[in-house]
């Protein structure tokens, strides 16, 4: 079968691919706490979802719209997951109050596009956006106090953020070497991944073992 588009197909396969190799290895990893696999699973199936959109459902208009609203769905899944992680790393157990305000946020932007007519995939994953502000805040928090893992993970985020830059570039710039925008926003995500995977892995190398966190926050069910 021909890929109806094989560069954004393949790219989103070899994005997923990597982050899940990336969240089994975190699994085997014993000090690394369990609220951490979560990002990685759903960030990974999101992704390789992608890659089957780029193959197959972008060859007709209606299938593809409904696969890109699941898709998007699993982003917004992926992303509660990392808040969630993130609120119990900075904040310790027991914040579910602050994980909720700090989630609201993106959810009620999308209700007040919803309302106003502007509902849809792009706003959901615009509004999500406002969640991710909210991670990048609290680790610039962490950072203030000192936090052993603040820097290794604004690193992977905003690198994350600065991936998403390759979206907006002219097709003319990235096809120099021969990607198309979205390609290049794919590969440029596994260096996010591969960064927050360095730093969450090497966390036993940062503090004692009993200071780590133990279980996870519950994040919101999709």
């Amino acid at each position: 079968m021909v890929l109806a588009q094989p560069a954004q197909s393949l790219t989103d396969l070899l994005l997923g691919l990597v982050v899940l190799v990336l969240a089994v290895q975190l699994r085997r990893t014993p000090t690394v706490p369990r609220y951490w696999l979560p990002p990685f699973w759903w960030s990974g199936v999101a992704a390789v979802a992608g890659a089957f959109h780029h193959a197959v459902m972008v060859r007709w208009a209606r299938p593809a719209e409904i696969s890109w609203a699941v898709i998007s769905v699993l982003v917004v899944v992926a992303v509660s997951y990392l808040l969630a992680a993130t609120v119990r790393e900075v904040l310790g157990p027991g914040r579910a109050r602050v994980f909720w305000l700090l989630r609201s946020v993106g959810l009620a932007a999308y209700l007040g596009a919803a309302v106003s007519g502007h509902a849809g995939v792009t706003a959901m994953l615009t509004c999500e956006s406002l969640t991710m502000l909210s991670v990048l805040g609290l680790w610039f928090h962490a950072a203030r106090q000192h936090h052993p893992l603040a820097r290794p993970v604004l690193a992977a985020v905003l690198a994350s953020g600065a991936a998403a830059i390759t979206k907006v570039v002219p097709a003319g710039i990235t096809g120099r070497v021969g990607l198309d925008p979205t390609s290049a926003y794919h590969l440029a995500q596994i260096v996010g991944m591969a960064l927050l995977y360095r730093a969450v892995s090497r966390r036993a190398d940062t503090e004692p073992a009993e200071a780590r966190p133990g279980q996870a926050l519950r994040p919101p069910r999709p």
